[in-house]
């Protein structure tokens, strides 16, 4: 499923959550669904592995509703 950003666009699977960002450095940002949490309180994804840390906050609560239910998983 591909969720359009204002800054880009979030692609997810089941297994996976790309987030691909527009601009000058066209950044990609990966994790698997084990190391994503999804925060309410500020509509952030985090990703925390052993090798992996970033966060993103999205547009809207919905987006976050959607990532949720495609992988998955809670929202904290």
């Amino acid at each position: 499923m591909v969720i359009e950003l204002k800054s880009g666009k979030i692609i997810v699977t089941a297994h996976e959550i790309l987030i691909r960002l527009e601009g000058a450095s066209r950044i990609t940002l990966h994790a698997v669904r084990d190391a994503v949490s999804l925060i309410s309180e500020a509509n952030m994804v985090v990703a925390h592995g052993s090798e992996t840390k970033w966060s993103i906050k999205l547009d809207n609560a919905q987006q976050l509703q959607t990532l949720a239910q495609v992988l998955g998983c809670d929202i904290a």
